[in-house]
């Protein structure tokens, strides 16, 4: 009988498995449902959009002049505008130099022609004398030929004389030195009592009529621009305009002009072609401006073209070179291919391809399919 018990109690747990099996609830097999991943997207508007190109440079004068004095002598007056920073206006006197000199120089000159009016009057008559006898036979040929010559000679004299009179009278005005323009002083250096030479430089003006920015553009924004780059007339048909911006006194400034030319080629260095802006009136002062002063440091932006349809998307939109995910009205992506008019730092402008109120996806997608559901958890305009 022992011998048979656990026979028993074996036989007896598999009747109690097989019992749980029959009795025991039915598992129905169910399909996983699928995770849809969720994802950003704007919403397009295509709009009329005008390109800009940042930039940046330094003002400069349009206009700079060495002061120089033509003719030599002592300083007798000066200016208080010629100072470093003083403002002049076109016509000032700017400089004195002694004119006694000049003056002498001056009365010299008129003497000299006086005289040589004098000589050539008495060689017209002993000319004419001389060939009243010839035809008489008191004199020879030879004779007639001196005297026709002494008229020749006082002739040049009194050319001579009167190119010394223009001489003298020049450099008698000479000794006052005027303003060409409107402009300012940049640096001077001469003084009351000081004897200055002809050509010695003795100060740096500048107009202040316009201001000038030499600003480098990239190559590849020139696209951007309405910008002759060939041989055209010196006049722009449509001048780009350009505004300016920077910190003056701790305020923030801006000021407005037009690009007037571009420089003759492009920089081997940095491949870059620079542009020159003109500012009207940089030192006019009102409620709104401060003065664009020479030396200041300003960013620039020119505007450019005007583009009807431009839908500007960030720049996690793009797939690729010239693709984008559309969400459908099904919520499926879709690949569309774009037409790329620019890439910006955060940007990409998309020119074609896109219709009014279509969603974009921007979210980061690993092994995208056609036609992949998606769920949206962001909605904007573009």
């Amino acid at each position: 009988m022992k011998t048979w018990l656990p026979l028993f109690v074996l036989l007896g747990g598999l009747g109690a498995a097989v019992l749980l099996i029959i009795t025991g609830p039915k598992v129905q097999p169910r399909e996983s449902a699928s995770v849809k991943p969720l994802v950003r997207a704007v919403t397009v508007a295509p709009a009329l959009h005008q390109f800009s190109v940042q930039t940046h440079g330094s003002v400069t004068p349009r206009t700079e002049s060495e002061l120089v004095p033509e003719v030599g002598g002592r300083v007798i007056a000066m200016s208080s505008a010629l100072v470093s920073g003083g403002f002049f206006d076109k016509g000032d006197v700017l400089l004195e130099i002694d004119r006694l000199d000049y003056e002498v120089a001056l009365e010299q000159a008129h003497a000299g022609v006086a005289r040589a009016l004098s000589e050539l009057n008495n060689a017209q008559k002993t000319s004419v004398r001389q060939k009243d006898l010839v035809s008489r036979g008191a004199v020879s040929d030879a004779e007639v030929d001196d005297s026709t010559n002494q008229v020749r000679v006082a002739q040049a004299r009194l050319r001579e004389a009167k190119a010394q009179l223009s001489r003298a009278r020049r450099d008698l005005e000479r000794t006052r030195i005027v303003a060409p323009y409107d402009g300012r002083v940049r640096s001077e250096r001469v003084d009351i009592g000081q004897f200055v030479r002809r050509g010695d430089r003795i100060g740096t003006l500048y107009a202040v009529d316009y201001a000038e920015v030499r600003l480098p553009v990239p190559n590849a924004d020139l696209a951007y621009l309405n910008l002759p780059l060939g041989r055209t007339s010196s006049e722009f048909s449509t001048q780009p305009k350009v505004i300016l911006r920077a910190n003056f006194a701790g305020v923030a400034q801006r000021w407005e002009g037009l690009i007037v030319r571009t420089e003759g080629e492009l920089d081997p260095t940095t491949r870059m072609i620079h542009v020159v802006a003109q500012i009207p009136e940089p030192y006019s002062v009102d409620d709104s401006n401060a003065p664009l002063a020479v030396g200041m440091f300003v960013e620039a932006e020119i505007l450019g073209q005007r583009v009807a349809g431009v839908s500007i998307l960030p720049r996690a939109a793009l797939r690729g070179r010239d693709q984008v995910l559309v969400v459908d009205d099904n919520d499926q992506l879709r690949f569309r291919q774009v037409k790329v008019l620019r890439l910006a730092d955060e940007e990409v402008y998309i020119g074609g391809g896109l219709e009014q109120g279509e969603r974009v996806c921007v979210s980061p997608l690993q092994n995208t399919v056609e036609g992949l559901r998606v769920r949206i958890i962001e909605a904007a305009e573009a």
